[in-house]
């Protein structure tokens, strides 16, 4: 069987030759940028393919007649094909989870300082010669509520919680353990909002007009989730009437990210590129339990 990894940039091929062993499966490694209509050459008469964060659209994976594998390096890959069309064609679409649950809730409270403190607008600011202190938000003794409870949610409570916050959770199934209230309840008394959901049918435009009203006003909220959890018109409406004081982002709707989409020019949304989950750390292990599931299914095969 042939691998191919489609999209291995100059981060994670430093870190592929870390991880990659002599008895490893032959996995081919493709660096070069490709646009998107391109992909039916790119895979031909390979089996496997290894995608960090490629769009595969259906019509075009159609077209792969070799392919029935796909190693989607994540658990979020419905923001980036259609998995239940691309099962019906005969091709598995495999997920990796847990890998990164530090690096994305670390990064998260970051992106929740960021926005408490506007550090990225002052930065760009003082760097234009414009001095101008804004005042911020103390988090010590607000409440911070987690919307899902996988294990980066928990992270970001267990992190909440080191910086003096009162912390309370909304999860679609329950958990024992963790301060769980109604989701109505959350979004009425929490000062700082953190989205932690899959993305799936059921969780797709979670957040809309009745959720936004809910919310207090000024509302910081922050997502390292996936875009598609939010609808977006109503989240573009709260960042203007400013229903949200401030949005920390590291993932949107189409990535990369336009200059010239609105986001790009809001001065209360601070904005990275889905890199919460890139840390050498991280990303070690995310290439190598790729690797394992290429050696999974060629050993299967084998068998």
């Amino acid at each position: 069987m042939k691998t191919l990894f489609i999209d291995c940039n100059d981060q994670l091929a430093a870190v592929w030759q870390h991880v990659t062993r002599a008895d490893d499966p032959p996995i081919d490694v493709n660096r070069k940028p490709f646009a998107q209509a391109e992909l039916p050459q790119l895979l031909d008469g390979y089996d496997i393919c290894i995608d960090d964060h490629s769009y595969m659209p259906t019509e075009l994976v159609a077209q792969c007649d070799a392919l029935k594998h796909i190693v989607f390096l994540g658990s979020g890959p419905a923001s980036y094909m259609n998995v239940d069309e691309l099962s019906a064609r005969g091709v598995k679409v495999h997920t990796i989870r847990n890998y990164g649950d530090t690096a994305v809730a670390e990064h998260t409270i970051a992106l929740l300082l960021a926005a408490c403190r506007d550090i990225a607008r002052m930065d760009r600011e003082v760097r234009s010669g414009t001095w101008v202190p804004h005042d911020g938000v103390q988090l010590l003794g607000k409440t911070l509520g987690v919307i899902g409870l996988g294990g980066i949610g928990r992270e970001v409570l267990r992190l909440g919680r080191g910086l003096g916050m009162e912390v309370i959770a909304w999860n679609r199934t329950k958990q024992a353990d963790a301060p769980l209230v109604e989701l109505d309840g959350l979004l009425a008394h929490a000062d700082v909002i953190s989205l932690h959901l899959s993305l799936n049918d059921e969780t797709r435009g979670f957040i809309g007009a009745a959720e936004f009203a809910r919310m207090k006003p000024g509302i910081i909220f922050v997502n390292t989730a996936r875009a598609g959890l939010v609808d977006e018109t109503t989240f573009m409406a709260a960042l203007r009437s400013g229903r949200i004081r401030h949005a920390g982002l590291d993932v949107f709707h189409a990535e990369p990210l336009r200059a010239d989409h609105p986001l790009a020019s809001m001065a209360n949304v601070t904005l990275t590129a889905h890199a919460a989950f890139r840390t050498l750390e991280a990303s070690m292990t995310l290439l190598s339990r790729a690797i394992d599931i290429v050696r999974e299914i060629v050993d299967a095969r084998a068998g």
